[in-house]
């Protein structure tokens, strides 16, 4: 398939990308600067409600459970959203693939912006009961829903409208989203901290974080009038026009799980030991080093932040080395480094040092890079256009319900019942492990052979009959 039509923003006939116009690069630029805003603020929202979880939910929802009892009740409506996030992905992938993806992605965002504005605005259990915990779950539950959705959508509208030598580094700016959106939390979390007393957090100055997210209205509305969809969805739609045939797919879902499922499930495996750590790290080691070791708040809200600010770095970088390189060597990498480094971090973080527990995050956050930096990319050319929405969106959120959601509630159920690290050091690994063994299984998608030729498309050669 030749990647042919206008760049989203632009008027212009997308060219191969040495002769793209001066109109049609700024255009680009314009859209890959909308997916990262877009992709930053959405999960700024999503996480936003992890720290939450860790240090507010417990005495606001669940004032009358024991210390350990809260804790494990607020990360359970944690993990409410990645119960939900498969949903959106199946949603959003059916949609996605039959009508675009731009109009998803509109629908998600906006979504995450209410549901999250709205947590902001719920009562406490103090004043209206049970009520407040339920609608707390069903709140985060339509955050699940939307995050999980639009993932695939923005990923694919950054790599399906850049040339085919370039979608590496257009993927991540979708994904460097994940670590903006966690600095832009805690900066607020530390800000509102930092200016109230104790009892003012706990009462209202938690809310403001949440209310917030209605900033992310106005990059929604960016989106829906000066975006258009990606060149190769709109070339499907073209097609099937003109032979009136279904390019596009009907039943995109049932397609790609009876035509790859094989493939979803590796690429589920892809995510195991990047999702995993960081989940640890920006959850579970909050609650962990302040209830266990001791340890400042803010310093480890702190850590996170600059250990943030590394990945996302890292992210950009390893994107765009993996168009040079290809995409498995980085997973590869990436995967068994977090296997090996599963027993240090514990080890570091034990010691209840900041400087130790620093370096415990930041190498893990390198790590975590090397794999997700090129997993934009790789996930989408794994799947043909017709399906790839589906088959992507279903493989990520399948990873977000079966290990990212359960992470922080799985290493604080670990710690209560043994008193020790050990078992979660033990988790990390067989995570890491996974992620290798999915990364061998799965074949290049930019191979030596793609990579070399001008005019070849990554992953085209793996679903071309």
């Amino acid at each position: 398939m030749q990647e042919s039509g206008r760049l989203p923003g632009s008027d212009a006939t997308l060219a191969p990308p040495n002769t793209q116009t001066t109109a049609q690069k700024r255009a680009h630029r314009k859209l890959l600067a909308a997916g990262l805003v877009g992709s930053s603020i959405e999960w700024y929202d999503f996480f936003l409600y992890g720290t939450a979880a860790a240090l507010v939910f417990p005495h606001v929802f669940f004032p009358d459970a024991s210390a350990l009892m809260g804790t494990l009740l607020s990360f359970s409506t944690f993990w409410a959203g990645f119960v939900a996030r498969p949903i959106g992905g199946v949603l959003a992938g059916h949609f996605g693939d039959r009508y675009g993806r731009k109009p998803v992605v509109v629908v998600c965002l906006l979504a995450m912006g209410v549901a999250t504005f709205l947590i902001g605005c719920l009562p406490s259990t103090g004043s209206i009961g049970i009520l407040a915990p339920i609608l707390l779950v069903t709140l985060r539950f339509v955050q699940g829903i939307a995050c999980g959705g639009q993932w695939g959508g923005i990923v694919l509208l950054l790599t399906e409208s850049a040339g085919p030598k370039k979608r590496g580094f257009a993927g991540t700016f979708g994904q460097m989203g994940v670590p903006l959106g966690l600095i832009l939390g805690n900066l607020v979390f530390l800000a509102a901290t930092a200016a109230l007393s104790t009892d003012a957090f706990l009462s209202w100055g938690w809310r403001v974080p949440f209310l917030a997210s209605a900033l992310l209205f106005p990059v929604v509305l960016y989106i829906h009038t000066r975006v258009e969809d990606s060149p190769e969805f709109r070339e499907l739609q073209a097609e099937t026009a003109k032979k009136k045939a279904p390019a596009v797919a009907q039943a995109p879902l049932a397609e790609a799980i009876k035509g790859h499922w094989r493939t979803i499930l590796l690429g589920c495996g892809l995510l195991a030991a990047t999702n995993s750590l960081f989940y640890v790290s920006i959850a579970g080691l909050l609650s962990y080093g302040t209830a266990e070791l001791g340890m400042n708040r803010n310093a480890l809200l702190a850590i996170s932040l600059i250990s943030s600010a590394l990945l996302t770095g890292v992210i950009l970088w390893a994107g765009s080395l993996s168009d040079r390189i290809g995409r498995r060597p980085l997973i590869l990498l990436g995967g068994a480094g977090m296997a090996l480094w599963a027993f240090p971090f514990f080890g570091l973080v034990n010691t209840a040092s900041i400087a130790a527990v620093f370096l415990a995050v930041a190498v893990g956050s390198l790590l975590q890079a090397l794999t997700y930096g090129p997993l934009a990319a790789f996930m989408g050319e794994l799947f043909a256009p017709r399906v790839r929405y589906s088959g992507a969106s279903l493989a990520y959120q399948l990873a977000a319900i079966t290990i990212s959601g359960g992470t922080p509630f799985i290493m604080t159920a670990i710690i209560a019942n043994t008193g020790s690290t050990t078992g979660v050091s033990v988790f990390l690994m067989a995570m890491g492990l996974i992620t290798v063994f999915s990364a061998w299984k799965l074949r290049e998608t930019n191979p030596p052979a793609v990579r070399n030729d001008p005019d070849a498309i990554p992953g085209a050669y793996l679903y071309q009959s």
